[in-house]
């Protein structure tokens, strides 16, 4: 096996693109990893992977951070990998419960930081009613990292009677978006560059499982679910169409955005519909059943802002089409790389 040939590619070095959640990154999963690893819960290629385990369904994720800076406004890459790894398992329809906490900790970094840190994942974990069980600590040479790398795993147990799966989403099923986008990318560039606004932009980093827990009870009719992470929401309704094989129509005019954002994005040439967010879902609903799911979300904090931004539909399969604001209809692709890198 040690001689199987690479796979082609323009590329004979990884480069910071094939990180960024876009058509690089897809692409290097594709050909390395999921080749190689290729079985049947891998293929799912959902948030978390779902398995039967005696009489109980099961869900599994992990991730790892790397965000630059550590600290930023709203947050700080503790609770970032707390928060993070909750909501994997939660879009994949199951409850969290415990975590594992992995730390890869360049010498130099001030005590003072790590412990805030820690802290910080304390306090996240009681808020998200998760418990962090295990973990693992390492120390490189100053110079060999960049402050520290947080790998958080996650168990969770499936709710009865849900089936969350990109292949589930079906023409007809309504697009139901969490909240305003593209805050926690905006937050973290702000900090990294000091850009000033006239009030502080801060990160969306939250736990959506108690939303998400309240939309499952309303109806067992949600196909799909996804924290739109890297690559913003852009990317995650293009993974799904693709996996479903289904087109997606969404409205410009319905997506909310911070207004300080959409300033931020045009100083910046920054698209907000390819930036990160770290505390916002889009659902795919059954349509009979989306305003009753819309109700529940906004009567949530972490759902008021929630709206219906488009549907699925049988036309252009794999692809996204939105129509804008002028009224003309654009393709949504997937990027090649990321427009900020490190951000999570």
């Amino acid at each position: 096996m040690l001689n199987c040939p690479i796979p082609k590619s323009e590329y004979d070095k990884v480069i910071l693109a094939h990180g960024g959640g876009g058509k690089l990154s897809h692409q290097l999963l594709e050909k390395i990893f999921f080749s190689q690893f290729d079985n049947e819960l891998l293929n799912q290629q959902n948030d978390s992977a779902v398995f039967d385990l005696k009489d109980q369904r099961l869900a599994f994720t992990t991730d790892s951070y790397v965000v630059q800076p550590i600290f930023f406004p709203g947050g700080n890459i503790g609770e970032l990998a707390v928060y993070g790894t909750v909501n994997d398992l939660s879009v994949s329809g199951a409850k969290p419960l415990y975590l594992s906490a992995g730390f890869i900790i360049e010498e130099g970094l001030p005590m003072d930081d790590l412990w805030k840190i820690v802290v910080s994942m304390k306090e996240a974990a009681e808020k998200s009613g998760v418990q962090i069980i295990t973990g693992d600590t390492k120390v490189v040479e100053k110079g060999k990292g960049d402050k520290v790398f947080i790998n958080t795993s996650g168990v969770g147990v499936v709710y009865d009677g849900i089936n969350i799966s990109p292949k589930r989403c079906r023409p007809g099923d309504a697009i139901i978006l969490s909240g305003r986008i593209a805050d926690h990318g905006i937050a973290i560039m702000s900090a990294r560059e000091g850009l000033q606004f006239e009030t502080t932009i801060v990160s969306d980093t939250a736990p959506l499982n108690e939303l998400v827990e309240k939309m499952l009870n309303a109806s067992k009719n949600i196909h799909t679910m996804r924290d739109a992470t890297r690559g913003g929401i852009a990317s995650t309704l293009n993974e799904i169409a693709s996996s479903a094989n289904v087109g997606v129509n969404i409205n410009e005019n319905s997506i909310p955005i911070n207004d300080q954002v959409i300033g931020a994005c045009e100083i910046l040439g920054l698209d907000p519909l390819y930036i990160a967010n770290e505390g916002k879902l889009v659902a795919f609903v059954d349509s009979n059943d989306a305003e009753k799911v819309l109700g529940v979300m906004k009567s949530h904090p972490l759902g008021v802002d929630s709206i219906i931004i488009g549907e699925v539909v049988e036309d252009h399969p794999g692809r996204v089409v939105m129509k804008t604001s002028i009224g003309s209809s654009r393709i949504v692709d997937m990027i090649s790389g990321e427009q900020l890198p490190r951000i999570c």
